[in-house]
């Protein structure tokens, strides 16, 4: 099979290239390089020891999509392109549904044109708002979004279900990622933020680095063990082994399914900077500061469906999590400049 890559140049995108050649799939990858680096795709070349067909462009241009659909014969699709910044969505939320909702449209009716009818989407955890469960299963209502981004997820996972009602012959997976962070094991592809980190282990790995003077943890007052935010951490090697899984599914003709992917434990803030700092031998300062509008207490999954139907579970801890995340950061202190 081959599998096109919508924003295959990015953190998870990257890493599930090198899942998928394991697992022996072909790959082609577009992507805009808004949000990713060029460097990216010759590393994971250089890891997996072979070219990697890679073709910039917006996934929201028609024509240079169809052009893909033409040069490539695509069997299924996983579709990580889009804006990401939660912060950034409150600022320019008309850009985020823009981006990403367009992009979405122009890539399925593509693939309907093209007759391909297999899609793995990039969702998240975010869909469940302050949920109502705790561990949170599939079957937990989704919640209110607290920002553009996650409404985004949100509004697509209703698309992409509307239109394999529409047509059962679509297979359709809907991904809903936890918090991912660590980086592959050779150090030579990682998380990669334009400007500031808005997410903990890039910000964690920056102020080890000395990128930044210190890490900011927002609140310190939260009903949980040592009051700071409780999330579910899961190894990025993992959450792209699940998308090799998802195409298991797709293969059997799954029709519409939904996957929560996560390790099933929550680490708070401090415990994710405690468990870097003992791993690495190396001071993280940090300080803390009010909490941040729209933050919840806690917040991990329980994946048992995940490995009851996809046989798919994570097999790394945090500290595995954490000893790769700075073997990346050490070896590229700036990223991929």
């Amino acid at each position: 099979m081959q599998i096109l890559l919508t924003g295959g140049a990015g953190y998870i995108g990257s890493h599930t290239i090198i899942e998928l050649d394991k697992a022996g799939y072909d790959v082609v990858v577009v992507d805009n390089l808004v949000n990713s680096c060029e460097i990216s795709i010759q590393r994971v070349s250089e890891i997996i020891g072979k070219p990697i067909p890679f073709v910039k462009a917006d996934v929201r241009d028609t024509a240079a999509m169809d052009a893909v659909f033409k040069k490539f014969k695509i069997d299924a699709c996983i579709h990580f392109a889009g804006l990401k910044a939660v912060g950034e969505s409150v600022a320019k939320p008309l850009e985020y549904y823009e981006n990403n909702m367009n992009a979405t449209f122009v890539l399925v009716d593509t693939m309907r044109r093209n007759g391909v009818k297999n899609i793995i989407f990039s969702s998240s955890a975010t869909v469940y708002g302050n949920p109502a469960i705790i561990p949170i299963t599939e079957e937990c209502p989704k919640g209110e979004c607290t920002n553009p981004y996650g409404k985004t997820k949100s509004m697509l996972e209703e698309v992409l279900s509307d239109v394999q009602k529409a047509d059962p012959e679509w297979n359709v997976v809907l991904l809903r990622y936890f918090n991912p962070i660590g980086a592959h094991q050779s150090g030579r592809i990682g998380e990669n933020p334009n400007g500031i980190p808005n997410n903990l282990m890039p910000y964690i790995t920056q102020t080890a680095v000395g990128i930044r003077k210190e890490l900011g943890v927002f609140g310190n007052d939260y009903d949980t063990p040592d009051g700071t935010g409780v999330r579910d951490y899961i190894h990025v090697c993992d959450l792209a082994a699940g998308h090799v899984a998802a195409l298991k599914a797709i293969e059997r003709k799954c029709g519409l399914a939904i996957y929560n992917l996560g390790t099933g434990h929550g680490y708070s803030v401090l415990d994710v900077v405690n468990a870097f700092q003992k791993v690495n031998n190396v001071k993280v300062p940090y300080s803390i500061k009010p909490r941040r509008a729209g933050d919840i207490a806690t917040c991990y999954c329980n994946p048992a469906k995940a490995k009851a139907e996809l046989g798919w579970e994570a097999k790394y801890g945090i500290e595995e999590m954490c000893r790769d995340s700075w073997n990346w950061q050490k070896n590229n202190p700036e990223g991929y400049k």
